[in-house]
């Protein structure tokens, strides 16, 4: 019987839209597999048994013994064809058996379920296996035949007879079959090719709505980790100062740094909006380095900028430039709250665009395993640039980072205003 489809596959089917088989009476064969199997074996046993008998000239009786014989392979062959779509060859070499038998006694038993086995190897195995099959089963019935005459067991009219209404019949069978059978694999390859594909557009939905995941994460550290590393410590100044002009000159900056905050926020995730077709999907708004040293000295942090040189950087370089820095100076500000030098430098070259952050007095526990890091690890490998960070053996921590002058736009372009 035909195996059954998985329910895995069912939700795939459900999306392929697959029209229903012709005819009332295929779909039918089609939904009842096991009837028809039955429904075939049974007329071949009733064609093959009502026709078992000599034929050939004269009256002599082929005896009891041959009776059994005969009727017994009819039986088997006939019950055979219930494991037709399984084993094809088997049905098939039983009904050669049994018109090698009825060569001593010429009769049609064979005829009917050659051809149904000839059918059946053709649809149910292969083309190749189809002719291959007739010509082992049609050579054999000659070779048997023509030791029959030799011997004087039969005679040589009957026996190409024989020969002459199997190879016929067993030829209608291949033909048929093999027209049906090839229609029959090539609608189950397109149609497993058509799952294959609704199961790669899946995957491929599920890939690219992860690396938006990790993108907007990347995004949501890079902004949330500065800007609160900001607030925090223009909070603390606030509260240590008794300055009140100072204090609330701290305030002022710390919201408006919460207000940048929530901006950026807003932009990246309003493509998660649904309706806007035009929506960008990456939210582009290079970050300036001078801003957020600016952020960084407002807090009270010794940072300095340094740029030197002047390059046509793509939106993603400078992109991926300002959130370099940014991270940067927020591990400076994290993880070296009593460094007496921030320097950032970005040095425009020919070739690349070189950004270097360093601090003094970094704390032990500042590792290269954290989010940030990585982020903008994977941000700069992007963009075919590199990355490296670590402590420079004095006490300090270097982060450096080569971006190529002619790093691709691998990104969308920036926002329209009427998105911001």
């Amino acid at each position: 019987m035909a195996p059954r489809r998985s329910s895995a596959s069912e939700p795939v089917d459900a999306e392929l839209l697959l029209p229903r088989p012709p005819g009332v009476i295929r779909r039918f064969w089609a939904r009842h597999p096991l009837f028809t199997d039955i429904l075939v074996a049974l007329i071949g046993l009733a064609i093959a048994l009502t026709t078992a008998g000599p034929v050939g000239t004269g009256d002599a009786d082929p005896g009891a013994a041959f009776h059994i014989v005969s009727i017994g392979i009819a039986l088997a062959a006939a019950a055979s064809l219930l494991l037709r779509r399984r084993w094809p060859l088997v049905p098939y070499a039983l009904a050669v058996l049994l018109q090698l038998v009825m060569l001593a006694y010429p009769s049609a038993a064979g005829s009917p379920l050659l051809i149904l086995s000839m059918y059946a190897v053709a649809v149910y195995g292969s083309s190749r296996l189809c002719w291959i099959a007739y010509g082992v089963g049609m050579g054999a019935i000659a070779v048997v035949g023509a030791v029959s005459v030799l011997v004087g067991a039969a005679d040589l009219q009957a026996a190409l007879n024989a020969l002459l209404a199997a190879a016929v019949v067993a030829l209608v069978g291949a033909l048929v079959g093999i027209n049906i059978g090839n229609r029959k694999r090539y609608l189950e390859a397109v149609i497993d090719r058509s799952r294959q594909l609704v199961v790669e557009r899946d995957q491929q939905a599920q890939l690219a709505a992860a690396d938006e995941r990790a993108r907007i994460a990347r995004e949501m550290h890079d902004v949330v980790s500065h800007s609160l590393t900001v607030i925090v410590a223009l909070a603390e100044g606030a509260a240590a100062t008794p300055d009140v002009d100072r204090a609330r000159g701290a305030m002022e900056a710390a919201a408006g740094t919460a207000r940048e905050a929530l901006t950026e926020m807003r932009m990246m995730l309003g493509v998660l909006r649904d309706g806007d077709a035009d929506a960008p999907l990456a939210p582009l708004a290079p970050v300036s380095p001078y801003d957020v040293v600016a952020s960084a000295q407002r807090a009270g942090y010794p940072a300095t900028l340094v740029v030197t040189g002047a390059a046509e950087l793509s939106d993603a370089a400078q992109y991926a430039v300002g959130r370099i820095v940014q991270e940067g100076v927020t591990n400076a500000m994290r993880h070296a709250p009593s460094a007496t030098a921030i320097r950032v430098s970005v040095e425009h070259g020919a070739e690349a665009t070189i950004v270097t952050v360093h601090n003094d007095r970094a704390e032990p526990s500042l590792g290269a395993g954290g989010f940030g890091l990585r982020g903008i690890a994977e941000r700069t490998a992007h963009i075919g640039g590199t990355l490296s960070a670590g402590p420079d053996g004095a006490g300090g921590w270097d982060l450096t980072a080569s971006i190529p002058a002619t790093a691709p736009d691998a990104e969308p372009t920036p926002p329209r205003e009427d998105d911001r």
